[in-house]
């Protein structure tokens, strides 16, 4: 009877100290996520407020073609759109392209986001015989491979045509077209940014400021964003501070391709395309919206729990001793009385 007893108090002591310890989840990711990276590509985004000639109130027009988030890949061609009071509600053509591909890849190694867009025209509303834009072909890449400082660049090859004009893009700045009567359209040349753990490039972003006058649009402004292309390497695969910036701070360079030449590298617009092609038949990627991963901390090989657990176990030694003791005094006892 008195083993019976010390044995149950010892497991009501061990029951409390357990009870006592913090709950700890196992089987599952660490506090933070996964580990894993983020990527992200989109062929086309714009944010144009549309004015009309009948109304005070403009319309906007927000809209993307193969948005996709990792792991994800779109391959449509073809975006339209309607807006009301815009030629009584009849469908437009924004962009119409030969090969738009966006594709974006994550693994515990690497995160990735790619854009291939060829022989492109993009519309506005009240312009629908005038591109604002045409385009031979552009690219953007931006990989974030763990332990390596992430890279980006985007490629324009060919001519590029503004609103009916033939223009050069440069990486020295920014490039106006005007037409007079119509509007005016500034192109920026993308610059790669890159931090220790991030990347993107947009190919080309346009700021648009034209008056049609016609269908029953006053005025379109706004920007449009060409090929763009993000990824984030997977945690903890940040670089050195002795690779890059020492300061850890985002750089930017300019696009590493120009309209006319391709860079060192970069993909001749039939391989461009063939490429393309080839995505463009996997089907297409849900569109989803992106945020970026805050940084993460290193961590120790130990756990949290560590020290709660190393209390318990001393605790119940002693519990245990001193049951053990009790019993032998309670044998003692009981031997004593029969003698």
């Amino acid at each position: 009877m008195p083993a019976r007893r010390s044995a149950a108090v010892t497991a009501a002591a061990a029951a409390l100290l357990l009870a006592a310890a913090p709950a700890q989840a196992t089987g599952g990711p660490a506090e933070g996520g996964t580990g894993e990276g983020r990527a992200s590509a989109a062929v086309l985004r714009t944010g144009l407020d549309v004015s009309l000639l009948d109304k005070t109130a403009g319309v906007p027009l927000n809209l993307s073609l193969n948005e996709v988030q990792a792991p994800a890949s779109a391959g449509k061609t073809a975006l339209t759109a309607k807006l009301d009071g815009v030629d009584h509600g009849t469908p437009f053509n924004v962009l119409r392209a030969e090969v738009a591909t966006a594709r974006a890849t994550v693994d515990k190694h690497k995160a990735e986001g790619y854009v291939n867009l060829v022989r492109a025209q993009v519309h506005v509303p009240g312009l629908p015989l005038l591109g604002l834009i045409k385009l031979r072909a552009v690219t953007s890449e931006a990989t974030c491979e763990a332990g390596k400082r992430p890279k980006a660049a985007s490629n324009l090859l060919g001519d590029v045509v503004v609103l009916g004009k033939k223009v050069t893009v440069t990486a020295g700045g920014p490039t106006n077209v005007t037409v007079p009567g119509v509007g005016e359209v500034r192109l920026h040349l993308s610059k790669a940014e890159t931090t220790s753990r991030t990347a993107a490039a947009t190919a080309l972003e346009l700021d648009v400021r034209v008056k049609p006058l016609n269908l029953n649009v006053a005025e379109v402004a706004g920007r449009m964003t060409l090929a763009k292309a993000s990824c984030e390497s997977p945690k903890g695969g940040g670089t050195s501070s002795s690779a890059g910036d020492p300061s850890g701070a985002p750089s930017s360079e300019p696009a590493s391709g120009s309209a006319g030449a391709p860079a060192d590298g970069a993909p001749t617009p039939s391989a461009a395309k063939a490429d393309g092609e080839a995505d463009a038949k996997d089907g297409t990627g849900t569109r989803t919206g992106t945020g970026a991963a805050a940084q993460g901390l290193a961590e120790t090989g130990a756990d949290s729990s560590t020290p709660f657990l190393a209390a318990g176990a001393g605790a119940l030694v002693v519990v245990g001793a001193g049951v053990l003791y009790a019993a032998r005094r309670r044998k003692a006892a009981a031997e004593d009385a029969r003698a």
